[in-house]
């Protein structure tokens, strides 16, 4: 993965000041794709000007940047997603990592990413964790753990260039993020399937079980969001996503045709 590859994300932001020290830390440290969902900015007259003065020289990114109604359609495109948060529990994935675990963590995979920040005062909300593929933290003391938006972004951006930078910066010579991703990649290139692909295919997968009636109980949701998750963590090639679908699709076939159905199995492995 490359600094190229890389979006970051803020979900209900409200501050116009700390939009632009966002967009300052951003080009700090070569990252150059912005986007807002659900933004609760209003840009417009002074907050604008707030804005850009405090992106200094760094108003290319604000004005480069996209804003969509949704997280999901932010997400869309993206092969995985990391939302950042310091709270835990089962809802909220129990397994997180620091930046620099994050950083090393994607500079060994192609695709496009998604670092993924909540609003300033109460971060990302269950439901918006849920939608990422996993979760990181900034180790912080426990007497203050409260981050800054922009500080939190400048210490991700400052980890993703330390490990991406030697991939290579260079945008796309179309200027878009995409370089490399996606249907249009290199043929032959190992290619992670984007968000909308993967929900795609893990719902033929979740349809093929509950035909077979896999579902007896309440967890058909909990589960596709595993299947999700460990898709995207996995970074399965579009080719193999299918093939794994056809897979699910074939065994539910057989299983009707012999009327065999699956004993109920709990959504939750703990």
């Amino acid at each position: 993965m490359r600094l190229d590859d890389i979006t970051i994300v803020l979900v209900r932001p409200s501050e116009p000041g700390n939009a632009g020290a966002v967009c300052r830390a951003m080009k700090n440290m070569g990252l150059r794709w912005l986007r807002t969902a659900a933004s609760e900015l209003n840009l417009a007259g002074p907050d604008l000007e707030k804005l850009l003065a405090r992106a200094v020289h760094a108003a290319d990114i604000w004005e480069g940047a996209e804003h969509v109604d949704t997280l999901e359609t932010a997400l869309a495109d993206c092969a995985l997603s990391a939302g950042t948060t310091r709270r835990r529990g089962r809802h909220r994935k129990s397994n997180t990592l620091s930046p620099r675990e994050l950083a090393e963590f994607l500079k060994i995979r192609p695709g496009k990413a998604a670092i993924v920040f909540g609003n300033e005062r109460t971060g990302l909300n269950g439901g918006e964790l849920e939608l990422c593929n996993m979760a990181s933290h900034i180790p912080v003391s426990p007497e203050f753990p409260s981050v800054n938006l922009s500080h939190a972004v400048q210490i991700y951006a400052y980890e993703l260039y330390q490990a991406l930078a030697e991939n290579g910066g260079d945008a796309a010579a179309d200027g878009g993020p995409a370089a490399g991703g996606g249907p249009g990649g290199v043929s032959g290139r190992w290619v992670p399937m984007v968000r909308d692909e993967i929900d795609a295919q893990v719902k033929t997968i979740s349809d093929s079980l509950e035909a077979l009636g896999f579902y007896k109980h309440p967890g058909k949701e909990e589960q596709e969001r595993f299947l999700r998750d460990l898709i995207a963590r996995a970074g399965l090639g579009l080719r193999e996503g299918r093939y794994l679908g056809n897979i699910i699709v074939k065994a539910g076939r057989l299983g009707l045709l012999s009327g065999r159905s699956f004993a109920a199995v709990p959504a939750n492995p703990d």
